[in-house]
């Protein structure tokens, strides 16, 4: 016999949906699980409701993802940028790897489908323009921001997928094989191998975004 509580539930009404909560619900869900785990009918279990409730307010899960994107992008907090151009172009690609750091789910999206956001594109701007003011053209300017992206993307997909071994309890087979290694042939490898995880998971972002600049920017 059904319990109250049961009936209750039956009869009661189904949660509200909007467009709103759907994307809330969804960055929840990316941020926990990962780009993977993203599906209408994981989105609609999240939310207590169906997937054909969802259709109503999100025409598929590429629209779900491109209005995911405008929303944070739309808020991300913008820096106030040095006047000098080569600092205010490392600025700003240190603020679009902070920012992105923050929702790794984000990087995991762009690499497989690398949608055009038009909110995102004003950090794109930043990092084009600076170069320019630089010294560079307009082609060269663009090289400076596809390195600077390749770089972030790359960074950044090793630390999602870090962070998804380690949400499965996976081990890394790097961090523990690198003691092992035969001294004879590998002695700096080996000397470092004991620290290798703590050396390989700091983040140098700056230090390494800075480097490339150094060698991609036009020499005055």
């Amino acid at each position: 016999m059904p319990t109250e509580t049961e009936r209750t539930r039956k009869v009661g009404r189904p949660p509200r949906l909007s467009q709103e909560s759907i994307i809330a619900a969804a960055d929840r869900v990316l941020r926990a699980e990962g780009a993977e785990s993203l599906s209408m009918r994981r989105l609609a279990k999240e939310l207590g409701s169906t997937p054909m409730a969802l259709y109503h307010h999100v025409r598929d899960k590429d629209e779900l993802l491109l209005l995911l994107l405008e929303s944070y992008a739309r808020y991300m907090p913008r820096r106030e940028y040095p006047d000098d151009p080569r600092e205010r172009l490392l600025e700003a690609a240190c603020s679009l790897y902070e920012g992105l750091a923050e929702r790794l789910w984000i990087i995991e999206v762009l690499a497989s489908d690398p949608l055009v956001v038009p909110s995102a594109m004003g950090m794109v701007e930043d990092i084009v323009a600076a170069a320019v003011a630089y010294g560079c053209t307009t082609d060269e300017a663009v090289d400076v921001y596809r390195a600077v992206w390749y770089f972030i993307v790359g960074d950044l997909i090793i630390r999602a997928n870090r962070n998804r071994r380690s949400r499965l309890g996976v081990s890394h087979a790097s961090d523990d094989g690198v003691g092992q290694l035969d001294p004879a042939r590998l002695p700096t490898l080996v000397a470092v191998g004991d620290r290798w995880a703590e050396l390989t998971h700091r983040d140098i972002h700056r230090k390494a975004l800075d480097a490339m600049l150094e060698g991609l920017l036009p020499k005055r």
